[in-house]
């Protein structure tokens, strides 16, 4: 029988291209093992669920994300600083750890945040510590943030706004946290606890001065004190 070189030469090519591809396939597939590095050095970092859903965000102050809500993401101007984001298993924010070395001009400050949000809002609980001069404060904060959502697309839109309809037009969109409690060192050097009303204002005030000096002031919703509980004199 006489051999065909021309098809063995056909057969040979298409094993070898078959070959190539195979272990292209492979070298490219997800591997399931572990790697271990000694040194990153990234601007983002994204941890996200196998469908694809993100989860954590991990990122310096230039790679820092806007908001995102719904796996969608909007604008935030605000968010300059580097730190770690958090989301739910809808891919939305709901809080996150945020740390910053200076303001705006470029003087050097110290601060850092960890915050918890609402469901579909705001911050609800922060944790914080800053240091801007000689003003430094640090403790904890308790908020209410609006029933709805926060609708974050009209926010967005708000900002193109006159200013003086922005107000109203960000109580639209569901924005505008009330504080309730602070609990922590305040700028003027006290230690002090602070509990407010539904509408943001102060009406009861513990608090603990550099020198020791001990008070408990009970405030009207003028936020005038009504009455100052202090120690004894021995």
């Amino acid at each position: 029988m006489k051999f065909d070189t021309s098809r063995a030469l056909i057969l040979y090519s298409g094993a070898l291209t078959g070959a190539v591809i195979w272990l292209g396939l492979t070298a490219a597939a997800p591997s399931a093992q572990n790697a271990k590095f000694d040194t990153i050095d990234v601007g983002r970092i994204n941890v996200r669920e196998p469908d694809g859903t993100l989860r954590m965000t991990i990122a310096s102050s230039a790679r820092a994300p806007g908001f995102i809500g719904g796996g969608k993401e909007y604008p935030r101007p605000d968010r300059r600083m580097a730190g770690m984001l958090f989301f739910n298993d809808e891919g939305t924010e709901n809080g996150g750890l945020i740390l910053a070395g200076k303001d705006e001009s470029g003087r050097g400050t110290s601060g850092g945040s960890l915050t918890f949000d609402r469901y579909h809002q705001d911050q609800v609980v922060q944790l914080f510590g800053f240091e801007e001069g000689q003003e430094r404060s640090a403790g904890i904060k308790v908020n209410d943030q609006p029933e709805g959502r926060l609708d974050f697309p009209a926010v967005d839109r708000v900002r193109t706004l006159p200013a003086s309809q922005q107000d109203a037009a960000y109580r639209a969109a569901n924005v505008g946290g009330t504080q309730r409690l602070f609990a922590g060192r305040a700028t003027d050097k006290s230690s002090q606890l602070v509990l407010r009303d539904g509408q943001g204002r102060k009406r009861l005030v513990l608090r603990v001065g550099e020198d020791g000096a001990a008070s408990i002031d009970f405030l009207d919703q003028a936020g005038k004190v009504q009455r100052t509980v202090r120690p004894t004199a021995d």
